[in-house]
């Protein structure tokens, strides 16, 4: 029985699978061409898996090409002549491989070739695939190069550079014929000598997320195999909350068809997919790990990603800065429709709302005025739904209370710390009284919609910080649209306004027929001065 895949390369015999038929099909043609092709993409991105699909495929359309994979991850630490004594080794052992594929038996010169010859510096690469061409004729060699990041720093700027002169020898004596290359970090990062790039000749091919269309098709084909559907508003959720991103796809899959025992002749539903969705909000599983350690690499990543979350200005999207190069390379941002930084995807945002969020603020005890004998159980009604206006009243008297002190709240940026709190507190609430809570971001920043949900009614809360009378009407509408996409029962809009002289504002408010509560919270930006 097939199984959805998220511990490597994903088998098409084994494991449920998105085809890629029109990257598939342009990387092919781009072959054809005789282009150097590199992709560079986050890690768990299925870039091993699809080289692997497109190196068989161009196999089977042409005999005309000769396609062979090496791997660098093993490479890293080698000094330049074991590296490329090593890089011989494993074109050998692939050429041998190849020929066995195909039913057939290298030529005698090209044995003979292939048992006399080495590689022991970049020229004697040079003159390696000079003659390699010439014994495979009329095959044409393809050579696709994954993990190329192992390259030891000492020679990829000769090997960049030995690449670039092939290709510029012209397309009919070409060898390697067509090149693929497939990392994470970019060329740019790979020249460790901060020279310009010996390898402008490259052409960039992008591998995106899943669209919508394609995570259909992926669970259509468990559907087909075992029978269970997915309900359509499922399927839509989870694309929405993923972005497509091709591990959190089979995993979130992973979760609904093997882990939480819903019988197979039972849809599953959006009841199942809040229960798994719950899951990988917690869990700690290799691509959250990469995340959080990535993220947490350099303290200023925090303001940036709290910022790009945080303001509809957001950031503008500029590989040229390196950290936001750096976080795009993790896989953490990308480029907005407007060429502003967007989060890549909901349960990311999360998570690392999650990652900086302190684990102890220091101000749990005072939630509730020490007068008031009141807790988090006495915002629910009697027939056990939520009274999240009140709740969120004393949120607004709750940080009127501390005042200053939420500036102590350790390793906080304080333009965030209200941010921080309010996430802190409904979580605290949401997990007492069994509900579930989780972001719904519908820019991929600027605002951050957190959706609870609770004895099968949604609510939502939108937060941000203060740009202005504009941003704050127009948010306020947003809010009014999203609610009736989500046909939410309640919406609540809570800004912080970090000015010098913050106004506090409560307003409850129709707007497009639904009811939103609005708080304009202020934040304290120093404590009081000791001079009398």
């Amino acid at each position: 029985m097939k199984t959805f895949e998220t511990r490597g390369p994903v088998d098409a015999a084994r494991n449920y699978v998105v085809k890629r038929t029109t990257e598939l099909a342009d990387f092919i043609a781009r072959a054809k061409q005789g282009r150097y092709i590199v992709i560079f993409a986050p890690r768990q991105t299925g870039k091993t898996t699809f080289f692997r699909w497109a190196s068989d495929a161009l196999a089977a359309e042409d005999i005309t090409y000769f396609p062979i994979q090496l791997n660098f991850e093993a490479y890293k630490n080698l000094n330049a002549s074991v590296f490329y004594r090593e890089l011989y080794q494993d074109i050998r052992e692939q050429i041998g491989i190849i020929f066995q594929k195909q039913g057939h038996v290298p030529s005698e010169a090209l044995h003979q070739y292939l048992q006399e010859s080495q590689i022991t510096d970049h020229l004697s690469m040079l003159r390696f695939f000079t003659a390699l061409e010439n014994l495979l004729k009329p095959q044409r060699l393809v050579l696709i190069i994954d993990e190329f990041d192992g390259i030891p720093q000492t020679v990829v700027s000769d090997f960049l550079h030995s690449l670039r002169r092939i290709y510029l020898s012209g397309i009919d004596s070409r060898c390697p014929f067509s090149l693929g290359i497939v990392g994470v970090k970019n060329i740019t990062q790979l020249n460790y000598d901060r020279s310009i790039s010996p390898f402008n000749i490259q052409d960039e091919f992008a591998l995106p997320n899943f669209t919508l269309e394609q995570v259909q098709e992926l669970l259509a084909e468990y559907t087909d195999a075992v029978g269970q559907p997915f309900a359509a508003e499922v399927i839509e959720a989870l694309h929405k909350q993923t972005a497509g991103q091709p591990f959190l796809v089979n995993r979130f899959a992973q979760i609904l068809t093997e882990e939480l025992d819903i019988p197979k002749t039972e849809c599953i539903n959006m009841t199942h997919f809040s229960e798994a969705h719950t899951r990988l909000l917690r869990e700690r599983n290799v691509n959250i790990q990469h995340l959080i350690t990535n993220i947490r690499k350099n303290p200023r990543f925090e303001t940036l990603l709290m910022g790009i979350t945080s303001y509809d200005r957001s950031v503008e999207f500029n590989l040229d800065n390196e950290y936001i190069g750096e976080l795009a390379t993790y896989g953490v941002i990308a480029e907005g429709p407007d060429g502003k930084c967007e989060i890549v995807n909901p349960i990311y945002q999360y998570r690392i709302m999650k990652a900086f969020q302190p684990l102890i603020n220091g101000l749990e005890r005072e939630y509730f005025p020490e007068d008031a004998e009141t807790d988090f159980l006495d915002y629910l009604t009697s027939d056990g739904q939520i009274r999240l206006q009140p709740l969120l009243d004393n949120f607004q008297s709750f940080i009127a209370r501390v005042g200053y002190r939420i500036l102590q709240v350790p390793e906080t940026p304080k333009e965030f710390v209200g941010q921080y709190l309010l996430f802190a507190y409904l979580e605290q609430f949401v997990r007492l009284v069994h509900g579930r809570m989780y972001l719904e971001v519908q820019t991929g920043r600027g605002r951050m919609d957190l959706l609870i949900l609770h004895n099968s009614r949604k609510y939502i809360v939108e937060t941000k910080i203060w740009e202005g009378e504009r941003s704050y009407t127009t948010g306020k509408k947003q809010l009014a649209a999203y609610m009736q996409l989500e046909n939410a029962a309640e919406g609540y809009y809570v800004v912080f306004d970090h000015r010098k002289n913050p106004e506090q504002r409560t307003e409850t408010e129709t707007i497009e027929n639904f009811t939103i509560r609005s708080y304009t919270i202020p934040v304290i930006q120093e404590p009081p001065s000791d001079k009398t």
